[in-house]
C-alpha cells in the first residue's frame, strides 16, 4: 500500500518482475498480472487478512503507518 493512494481500496503484490493490484473488498485483480500460482497464494493470504487489509488501507489514507500483516500460514 502507498500512503494516501487513490480509491478503490487496494494493495499491490509483486512477484519477480510482475505486479498486480488487488481490490481489498473484492480481491479481484484491478490491474497487472501475476503468474497463476503466485496470484493464488496472494488471494489465499488476502482472504485470511481481509479485515487487516481494510484497517491498513484506512491508516495509510490518513498518512499513518499501515502496520504489518503476517505472511501466509
Amino acid at each position: 500500500m502507498y500512503f494516501n493512494d487513490h480509491a478503490p481500496p487496494h494493495f499491490h503484490a509483486y512477484y519477480g518482475g510482475d505486479e498486480a493490484v488487488f481490490g481489498i473488498d473484492t480481491l479481484a485483480v484491478l490491474s497487472g498480472r501475476l503468474p497463476p500460482r503466485a496470484q493464488g497464494l496472494v488471494i489465499e493470504w488476502a482472504v485470511q487478512h481481509q479485515d487487516e487489509l481494510r484497517d491498513a488501507w484506512t491508516r495509510a489514507r490518513r498518512m499513518d503507518p499501515p502496520g504489518k500483516i503476517e505472511p501466509l500460514d
